[in-house]
C-alpha cells in the first residue's frame, strides 16, 4: 500500500503519523484535514490498532485519494497492541525531518503543518512546536467549554474558548510565549502541551522507545522531549480537538492511575539517569524532587514513632512536630 517518493526540493519532508483506533465516525475528517494541508511534502503513516468497529473500512475507502495526494503513503492495521508499541511503530517508520502528530478524531487546519514547519527552519534550537486548539464536539461543531468542561455553544455562556484558555488557566505559573513553556520543571508535575504538535525527527535519537510502564504516553513524550531542547508555543488555533463521550480524558480514576504509574516509572529513570547533554533545569528538578521525597519520608517516619523533633535540613526547611501534650489535671 506504498508508492514511490517524488522528491521535491523546496520544502523538507513532513511525516504526519496517526494512530487510529475505533474512530470510524471521526478518521475520515482527520485525514481530508490532512489532505487540504496547504504545505505539500507530506508522507502518511497510519496504523489501525485493532479497532472492533469500521475504522480500518473508513480508511481504505480513503486510501486511493490518499496516495494520489501525498509522496508516500503507509497504512497498516493490525492486532490490537496498545498505543504505546503502536506509536513506536509507527515512528520506526518515519522518513521526514519533520514529524507531525494528530489523534484520529481531531481535525488540523489547513495552514498547521505549513506554519509549524516555518517556525522550526527557522529556529533550530526547539525540538518542538505546537498552536492552540479551538473545541469541536463528535459532530465537527464549534463548541466552548464551562467550568466544568463540558461542551456549551454559546461563547456567552464559556468558560474557556479554546483548549489554550482552559491549560493557561490551570497553569497560571507559566507564561505560555516565554521560555518557561514546555521547560522539564514545568511539566514534571503534569502534561499542559495542546494538540497537534511537530517535532524534529532526530530528537527521536535521544529519548528512546515508548512504554507500557509510562502509560499516559504524550506526558512522558513530553518530558524526554524537555531534557535536551526548547518547546514553542504559537498564539495561533493550528487544530479542533474533538470532545466526545469517548475521550480517555473524562475517566478520571483510570487518568490518575495512569498519572501515578508514568510519574513511578519517570522517577524511576531519573535515579539511574546520565544527565550529561540534558538541559539544565533537568537536574536541578531532580535535586528538588529528591529533597522533597527524602523530607517526606523522614517527617512521615517520625510522625509514626511519635517522637519530639525538630529538623533542620539544608539550612532552610525548620519542621517541628511533637505528641500531644497531656494535661496532668486532668488525670
Amino acid at each position: 500500500m506504498a508508492k514511490g517518493y517524488k522528491m521535491l526540493k523546496k520544502q523538507p519532508l513532513v511525516s504526519v503519523c496517526i494512530p487510529a483506533y475505533n474512530h470510524e465516525k471521526y478518521v475520515g475528517s482527520c485525514l481530508r484535514s490532512i489532505i487540504a494541508q496547504t504545505y505539500k511534502n507530506i508522507e502518511l503513516i497510519i496504523i489501525d490498532d485493532g479497532s472492533s468497529d469500521n475504522t480500518k473500512h473508513a480508511i481504505l475507502d480513503l486510501l486511493p485519494e490518499l496516495e494520489s495526494r501525498f509522496v508516500h503513503v503507509y497504512f497498516k492495521s493490525q492486532n490490537n497492541q496498545g498505543t504505546c508499541r503502536t506509536l513506536n511503530k509507527l515512528y520506526s517508520k518515519v522518513k521526514g525531518q519533520y514529524i507531525y502528530y494528530i489523534a484520529s478524531d481531531d481535525v488540523a487546519k489547513p495552514d498547521a503543518i505549513k506554519t509549524l514547519v516555518e517556525f522550526m527552519e527557522l529556529n533550530p534550537e526547539y525540538a518542538l512546536v505546537v498552536g492552540d486548539n479551538d473545541i469541536i464536539d463528535g459532530d465537527g461543531k464549534r463548541v466552548f467549554w464551562d467550568s466544568g468542561c463540558n461542551n456549551v455553544y454559546n461563547i456567552e455562556l464559556a468558560q474557556y474558548k479554546t483548549f489554550g484558555d482552559f491549560l493557561k488557566a490551570k497553569n497560571k505559573n507559566i507564561n505560555f510565549l516565554s521560555n518557561s513553556f514546555g521547560s522539564y520543571s514545568t511539566l514534571f508535575g503534569h502534561n499542559y502541551i495542546p494538540n497537534g504538535y511537530l517535532i524534529r525527527r532526530t530528537i527521536l535519537n535521544k529519548i528512546g522507545l515508548f512504554t507500557p510502564r509510562a502509560p499516559l504516553e504524550d506526558w512522558w513524550f513530553m518530558l524526554q522531549i524537555s531534557k535536551y531542547a526548547k518547546m514553542k508555543y504559537l498564539d495561533k488555533i493550528l487544530l479542533s480537538y474533538r470532545w466526545h463521550g469517548a475521550n480517555t480524558a473524562l475517566n478520571a480514576q483510570k487518568m490518575h492511575k495512569m498519572a501515578d504509574k508514568t510519574s513511578k516509572y519517570e522517577w524511576d529513570t531519573l535515579k539511574s539517569a546520565n544527565f550529561a547533554g540534558m538541559m539544565s533545569d533537568v537536574k536541578q528538578r531532580y535535586r528538588r524532587e529528591q529533597r522533597r521525597r527524602f523530607i517526606h519520608k523522614f517527617i512521615y517516619h517520625r510522625k509514626r514513632e511519635g517522637d519530639k523533633v525538630v529538623i533542620k535540613i539544608f539550612g532552610f526547611i525548620r519542621i517541628k512536630f511533637s505528641k500531644p501534650r497531656v494535661d496532668s489535671t486532668n488525670n
